[in-house]
């Protein structure tokens, strides 16, 4: 068995595509991880992760739960799901046992192919990957085959083209043209007229559907009034499609800190046990603007009457430009879902089991939204979800699925 030699220290960095501004030190000793910002980055006054990781000199350190000892803005740097389960295939591809790998270690491989902004070094990542071309059909066969736990010769793309992306969902970070008709890796900077985009896979308990599903999700929260990127449903062999959608932390090549929920409040993901009331707070003290505020209102009233239920604490981010600037991500992973057992993974006022429009409002209400508005915004994600039966048919969503689904919805 090869011996695995475990970094002890790691620089943190921002990088924004300008010169990666050093944030700070992480370090590893005697099974506990501290970190210490740089003086120079205390000065400029940028807080990217004010409650849990407050601007100030000296050490810092955690406890082990939930992050495996990491503060939770770095552990947002981290894979979870599809990309945790290729980094440990990989390892143990090389005769390595994943358990003998720190946290410190995993972003060493991250470095700066990371979603968001934060850089680390050293970059074991593999910098030198090449722009080429994607095939999905094929990128999905790969995916499959890794899931039942065959072709450990496709890992090492497979990684390459998954970044840090969370998720249960097989993805892959691409580039796309702008005329959609050519996909190439899109884990670094990307040529001029390519955009960052990132195409999800089916996992081992999805139907043939699934992307079309969550793509008509997508059309109707965007008609719902909720803020959400470009997206698209590529043809695939077999299925009703690929589902896409292009990435908030780039725009062109400039990147933002993006900063999950869950990171931000050291909320155990797996573990429901935030309120919306917890989202609207965090929302308000973070962006100060009662128009990000009503956005997480919004999203609140979509996943409710959508029976989107797997909406836990990793699925709400926030992003944070150059100038310290926070406002609340575009919406994602918006889909039919349940959540743990049966429930909704974030409560409404309290109430998880069967949330309903009665606790919608009282939420309005404790958010300081007026009347008419928490009226209209119902209204609106109302109208939209009646489109479902047509959408769904005309995108290759099956009869039972489109059936069961309506059944759901509020």
């Amino acid at each position: 068995m090869k011996k695995h030699t475990s970094i002890n220290e790691l620089k943190v960095g921002l990088d924004f595509n300008k010169d990666i501004i050093p944030v700070g030190r992480l370090a590893f000793r005697d099974y506990r991880i501290y970190f210490e910002y740089d003086q120079d980055f205390i000065s400029r006054g940028l807080e990217i992760s004010p409650l849990k990781l407050p601007l100030g000199s000296g050490l810092q350190v955690f406890d082990y739960h939930p992050f495996e000892g990491l503060p939770g803005v770095f552990n947002d740097s981290l894979p979870d799901g599809w990309g945790r389960l290729l980094f440990d295939r990989y390892f143990r591809s090389q005769n390595l046992l994943p358990e003998d790998f720190t946290p410190l270690d995993r972003l060493a491989h991250v470095g700066t192919s990371g979603l968001g902004a934060l850089v680390y070094e050293p970059d074991h990542s593999d910098v030198n990957a090449q722009e080429e071309e994607v095939n999905l059909d094929l990128l999905s066969q790969q995916t499959q085959e890794i899931l039942d736990g065959d072709a450990d010769e496709v890992l090492q793309e497979l990684i390459n083209l998954n970044g840090s992306s969370a998720g249960a969902r097989p993805k892959a970070l691409i580039g796309l043209n702008s005329t959609k008709d050519r996909i190439i890796s899109g884990k670094h900077n990307l040529p001029g007229n390519y955009e960052h985009w990132m195409v999800k896979f089916a996992n081992s308990t999805d139907g043939v559907d699934a992307g079309a599903i969550e793509y008509v999700y997508a059309l109707m929260a965007k008609e719902a009034g909720v803020e959400m990127m470009p997206v698209n449903l590529f043809e695939a062999s077999k299925g009703a499609g690929y589902f896409a959608t292009q990435r908030f932390d780039r725009v062109g090549n400039q990147r933002f800190h993006m900063h999950t929920a869950s990171g931000l409040l050291h909320s155990d993901f797996r573990i429901p046990s935030l309120d919306y009331e917890d989202l609207i707070t965090l929302t308000g003290v973070l962006t100060k603007d009662i128009r990000e505020v009503e956005k997480m209102y919004r999203l609140a009233v979509f996943n409710v009457l959508s029976h989107n239920r797997d909406d836990h604490s990793k699925n709400f981010s926030f992003l944070m430009d150059a100038e310290g600037g926070w406002k609340l991500s575009p919406a994602y992973d918006l889909t039919f879902s349940s959540g743990p057992r049966g429930q909704q993974s974030t409560m409404v006022m309290g109430e998880g089991q069967s949330p309903t429009v009665e606790h919608l409002m009282k939420l309005g209400k404790e958010a300081n939204l007026k009347r008419d508005k928490i009226d209209n915004v119902i209204h609106q994600t109302k109208h939209a979800l009646n489109q479902w039966e047509v959408l769904a048919a005309n995108h290759g969503v099956t009869k039972a699925n489109i059936k069961l689904i309506k059944s759901r919805m509020l």
